[in-house]
């Protein structure tokens, strides 16, 4: 691949154009709603993603497996998290010299291929099958620059994974580190019924399981806030992947450089709304705030793909956690969290109007300024 050095375009933005699927760019949308087109290295039909807050941090993939069929076998050097939208099926995965494993998923199921093994995934159902994989292809393809190097690697990472029987069950392990709950798990059978931890950092009443999967870098986590209730608004680096899992809602965000009353200070036209339902996906970009309101009449739950790992650190996560000071902590603390009582009065406004149109209760609690 030859590369115009007055192009702006990544390696990455460039091999996913070669592909020859739809590669879809927004704030936020809904997978279910993702135009696909025929994929004829896969051996289905798919589409890229490139939501604004990815930021060449991370990628996303959508791919349609036919009933009864299975995609081409495949093995590469990027992390990938794949979530089940729809279908039932099975994933076949193994290394040069060692025994296949086998494990089925069905919707809501979330797992990640072991870093350069290979690996097939196949539709058992009778219907068609849609999954939904953040990478860390981005920064891969970037830094090496040679998609064949990248497919073709044969190393083992055996330290990652060595053809354990049980690599692929739910991981029972839970834990603690600072003010989060972690879940050390390969597989997920339901991401929307899994068990949350109780955690009200982020939100009154509210629910918080990080998790920690494959040997990655590329984590994630579960998040949950009740029936008429909103999120605190927090900022954190490029690459994080949200994706709700249940009830309806919105979610707004704006640039740090706009301060924590975008409204209140004549910034409102900068403010970037996304309505959701289960099976939106979006991703806020490096640095701005965002906030989430639940106009559904269930708990509302979220999961987030990104980066931050508790086990296996990246420089430029710890350098943000350093300066910044972390999701969880007050910006009046040093952290990039915005108290109830110090977010801009306009918020609530919103959001009273907005639950009120549907007959549900406001359920925040009080704020003293």
């Amino acid at each position: 691949m030859t590369e115009n050095l007055e192009n702006s375009t990544t390696y990455y933005e460039s091999w996913i154009r070669q592909e020859g699927v739809p590669v879809i760019e927004g704030y936020g949308l809904n997978i279910a709603d993702i135009p696909l087109g025929s994929w004829p290295r896969r051996g289905g039909r798919g589409a890229f993603v490139q939501l604004r807050g990815m930021e060449g941090a991370t990628g996303m993939e959508v791919v349609e497996i036919p009933p009864g069929k299975a995609l081409e076998a495949e093995k590469h050097l990027y992390e990938k998290v794949i979530y089940v939208a729809e279908g039932l099926g099975s994933t076949e995965v193994w290394q040069e010299g060692q025994s296949k494993r086998f494990f089925e998923w069905g919707p809501g199921s979330l797992f990640a291929p072991p870093l350069n093994c290979w690996y097939r995934l196949i539709n058992g159902g009778r219907q068609r099958a849609l999954l939904a994989a953040v990478t860390t292809a981005p920064m891969i393809m970037d830094l090496f620059h040679n998609s064949d190097f990248i497919s073709n690697c044969n190393y083992q990472f055996k330290d990652r994974y060595n053809g354990e029987e049980d690599y692929f069950a739910v991981g029972q392990k839970r834990y603690a580190v600072g003010r989060g709950n972690y879940w050390d798990t390969n597989f997920i059978a339901d991401v929307a019924t899994a068990p949350i931890d109780a955690h009200e950092w982020k939100a009154a009443g509210g629910g918080f399981t990080g998790f920690e999967i494959a040997g990655n870098a590329l984590v994630g986590h579960l998040v949950e806030w009740p029936v008429g209730m909103y999120h605190k608004a927090h900022y954190h680096g490029a690459g994080a992947v949200l994706l709700i899992l249940r009830s309806e809602g919105y979610s707004i965000m704006w640039p740090n450089e706009l301060g924590i009353h975008p409204y209140q200070d004549g910034h409102g036209d900068q403010v970037v709304r996304v309505d959701w339902k289960p099976g939106t996906v979006f991703g806020p970009p490096n640095g701005w705030f965002h906030q989430h309101f639940n106009l559904g009449s269930e708990k509302a739950r979220q999961l987030a793909l990104r980066y931050g790992s508790k086990k296996h650190k990246m420089g430029f996560y710890v350098a943000a956690q350093k300066r910044d000071g972390g999701v969880f902590i007050s910006i009046k603390e040093g952290g990039t969290l915005i108290e109830y009582k110090d977010e801009d009065p306009e918020m609530r406004r919103i959001y009273e109007t907005e639950i009120k149109k549907r007959g549900i209760p406001l359920n925040m609690p009080g704020i003293a300024r």
